[in-house]
């Protein structure tokens, strides 16, 4: 955006000394007569009072308010004495924003403000300095008085240039002299606007000279304080020079409250738990540093981060184990059906816990295809262990940072996804569930498996340590379980690590009593159904399991219970009566037609098809394989996404009809002069098992 200054030439008239003039409401400032300063104005109000000053005269009130904080302040909310000023340029910046110079011309006194519908406006006074008319000792000894702790403040402050003392020292208006040495002190708003509104030019100055006094007092004090500082440090502590004199200063303030109260707070969280020494030592000198690091500093934030990670780490905080066989076993037979084997090895091991509580726990390996309840599984765990559940996904994590953390020296640098895990459960001994080990990814950032072993190390990870924590950390007493779909693409140093359980498909009796017992509950207290607003017939399960999914879990058995539950709540809308009944007959009324069909037996054998069985990961299939003849180059031509075993399978057969050629009655080049072709017309997904045996039909 482009922007220009605008000059304005204010017109030659005389004020009257009752005026109306627009408001422009000042926040923390105070513009004196004779003062030239720039303001920055976004307030919508304040910037139509600009804009009307400016069409007009350029002549606008800034009067200063009581709260800094108020964004809409009224007559109340500001004092009673202004200046009337100038506006000598202006400037439009982006977002509505207004940059103007204002020079301070005279005080005036506010008779009344009247509130407009986009600005207010003021009727003002405006004050005519009372001073004395002939000049006296008494009234020159003020102003030399004045003048000379100006001089002295200016030495000490570095603040104004001592050029500037030539101007003054020759000026003769007391009342501006008095304006222009307080436009450039440091002073409180209050002091400020009390000077404003000294219209009597000698308690303005009398006022003027209190100040100045006291900021000479508070000078000093900051320079005893300096020399008191510099005493207590030698040659080698120069460079810590400027950090103690800061905290030497707000001590005098009395401003280190707030940090004084953060470091009780850590020493108080430090005195009420139990740590290890070397980390007792470690938060101890943190909490030294924080104390005495300037609040503003960008490392104090590094140093609380690092200090509530340490505090809220459960160094020696352990859940108290119940091992109760018989509840166990409940809790796992109440949560899944069947999996018995799966059931089998948890209950062996808490028996083992029992006899020997220090004995390191397994690390178990739940290999499965998706919805077959692995993740379930392990919080049915971790519930009948009573310890708590914590589980982080590792699908797709490329970086070893995630596993181990990143340093401290790293912006935004946090504990890896191991200890915050840790840190949420609040304990040193939860059922810590890693998902998805088999997509862990790997690329120049390093290799997370490769962190994963010391994790799951019983040898090594009673010293685990962290890239943030940096210090170690024992993970030998949390219960680890990891799950996957394809063990093979797990690390072989890390399955080696690992006792893996095998959860295979499950069968349709299985499928069906978890859509009883789990699935359709659920379903209908998620879609506002009770008990007896649906009734689903027993034939239904197997009709519904072998025509609208195909799965090894029971997931889309979920969503297509889910579908019939949301047909059922619909109808129920609809005042039809419940309950409503799901059967064979109407089935098609809540799931339209069937997606799959079971393969049909062939009536009559045929030469050159043949009817096998392919593995899937749902169960057993049906694969019909046809195979015909074509005149060619002896080519061999395979459809059907078949995978490289069978198509190993079909060269295979085809050496085979070519080895026995005469007993087939074949002429001996016939493959030269042919093209075969095979083709599976069920295989929907990419087949791997061999192809069964073939009948040759010859030409």
């Amino acid at each position: 955006m482009r922007c220009s200054f605008f000059h304005i030439e204010m017109e030659g008239n005389t004020m009257s000394e009752k005026r109306t003039l627009p408001l422009l409401p000042l926040r923390g400032l105070v513009v004196y007569p004779h003062m030239m300063v720039n303001l920055d104005v976004g307030r919508d109000r304040s910037v139509a009072a600009i804009e009307s000053a400016i069409a007009g005269d350029s002549q606008i009130l800034v009067v200063a308010q009581r709260d800094p904080e108020n964004d809409d302040p009224t007559s109340d909310d500001l004092y009673d004495v202004g200046t009337v000023a100038e506006i000598r340029q202006f400037l439009r910046m982006p977002e509505g924003v207004l940059r103007i110079l204002v020079d301070g011309q005279k005080r005036a006194e506010i008779l009344a403000v009247r509130e407009g519908d986009t600005y207010a406006e003021a009727d003002v006074h405006e004050v005519a300095e009372a001073e004395d008319e002939a000049p006296n000792k008494n009234m020159e000894a003020l102003v030399h008085g004045v003048t000379s702790k100006f001089e002295e403040w200016v030495k000490l402050s570095h603040k104004i240039p001592p050029e500037a003392l030539v101007s003054i020292s020759i000026m003769e208006d007391m009342g501006r002299l008095a304006d222009i040495i307080a436009s450039h002190l440091s002073l409180r708003h209050e002091v400020r606007q009390e000077l404003l509104a000294a219209i009597d030019v000698r308690a303005r100055l009398e006022r003027l000279y209190q100040a100045l006094m006291h900021e000479l007092d508070i000078m000093g004090i900051e320079h005893e304080i300096n020399r008191r500082v510099r005493k207590q440090m030698d040659k080698v502590q120069r460079d810590f020079y400027l950090r103690e004199q800061i905290k030497a200063i707000r001590k005098e303030l009395g401003e280190d409250a707030d940090k004084a109260a953060e470091v009780d707070r850590y020493r108080e969280a430090l005195a009420s738990k139990e740590f290890p020494d070397a980390v007792r030592e470690t938060i101890e000198r943190e909490i030294h540093r924080l104390d005495m690091s300037h609040a503003m500093s960008a490392e104090v934030g590094v140093i609380r981060n690092y200090l509530d990670t340490l505090i809220e780490l459960p160094w020696s905080e352990m859940t108290e184990e119940h091992v109760d066989m018989a509840q166990a076993q409940t809790v796992l037979e109440h949560d899944h059906y069947g999996l018995e084997k799966i059931k089998e090895r948890i209950l062996d091991y808490l028996a083992v816990r029992r006899l020997a509580p220090e004995q390191s726990a397994p690390i178990l390996c739940l290999v499965g295809a998706p919805g077959v309840g692995k993740t379930s599984l392990g919080a049915s765990i971790a519930r009948a262990m009573g310890r708590k559940f914590i589980r982080i996904s590792l699908g797709g994590i490329r970086d070893e940072a995630e596993i181990r953390g990143h340093r401290r020296t790293y912006v935004g640098a946090m504990p890896g996804r191991i200890l915050e895990g840790i840190r949420r459960a609040g304990t040193r001994n939860p059922v810590f569930l890693l998902d998805e080990v088999d997509k862990i990814a790997m690329d120049f950032h390093g290799d997370p498996s490769a962190a994963l072993l010391e994790v799951l190390d019983p040898a090594q990870n009673c010293t685990f340590s962290d890239h943030f924590v940096e210090l170690p950390f024992d993970l030998s007493r949390v219960f680890w379980i990891v799950t996957a779909n394809n063990p093979a693409k797990i690390p072989a140093p890390l399955r080696d690590r690992m006792e893996i359980l095998n959860l295979s498909s499950y069968t349709e009796l299985e499928k069906i009593e978890i859509a009883r017992r789990h699935l359709l509950p659920r379903q209908r207290t998620q879609n506002g159904l009770k008990a007896k607003d649906i009734r689903v017939s027993a034939g239904v399960w197997p009709e519904i399991i072998r025509s609208y999914t195909r799965e090894a879990g029971v997931r889309e058995l979920e969503r297509v219970i889910g579908q019939i539950c949301r047909k059922a709540a619909r109808r129920i809308v609809a005042d039809e009566k419940p309950p409503i009944s799901v059967t064979k007959a109407n089935l098609a009324d809540f799931l339209e037609r069937p997606k799959y069909h079971a393969a049909k037996q062939e009536k009559k054998p045929l030469v050159g098809v043949v009817t096998g069985l392919a593995w899937t990961e749902v169960g057993g299939d049906v694969l019909r394989t046809e195979v015909n003849i074509l005149r060619g180059k002896g080519k061999l031509i395979l459809t059907g996404q078949l995978g490289e075993v069978m198509q190993e399978s079909a060269q295979a057969a085809l050496s085979y009809v070519r080895s026995r050629a005469g007993v087939l009655h074949l002429a001996e080049d016939f493959y030269e002069k042919t093209t075969s072709t095979s083709i599976c017309p069920r295989a929907r997904s990419r087949r791997t098992v061999p192809l069964p045996a073939l009948r040759w039909r010859p030409r």
